[in-house]
């Protein structure tokens, strides 16, 4: 079982950290930036394992039923895309995670269809 390591100067715990130029494993300490080479305990390898949370994918919409329906959504006379009668829904969600851009998306009342406003440009 592997040890919590602290820095030597500033007694912080210190956090492993991969260094990909010389592709060794270290541990650094994220308040005065000492650092150390990790030293495998006997019988351990050094392994990096790194959990993406973050994932560029192309936004979605929640749960779309009944927000025709919803009292507290914002409503607005834009032509739907699909049906071309004029009223939607709309509601702000978060685009791509790696951004913190705020995408629009509109729910037409007449045939439910999703969309976002087609004035604004994506990237």
């Amino acid at each position: 079982m592997a040890a919590l390591r602290f820095c030597g100067d500033c007694n912080n715990l210190l956090y492993p950290r991969s260094d990909n130029n010389a592709h060794v494993l270290l541990y650094m300490c994220r308040n005065c930036q000492y650092t150390e080479n990790a030293i495998p305990e006997p019988g351990f390898a050094p392994c990096v394992y790194k959990n993406d949370l973050l994932t560029v994918a192309r936004e979605q919409a929640g749960e779309i039923r009944d927000l025709d329906n919803d009292p507290t959504l914002q409503r607005s006379n834009i032509q739907c895309p699909h049906c071309q009668k004029n009223g939607a829904v709309f509601y702000q969600d978060q685009a791509l995670r790696v951004t913190t851009n705020m995408t629009l998306f509109y729910v037409c009342v007449h045939c439910k269809h999703l969309f976002r406003d087609p004035n604004v440009k994506v990237r």
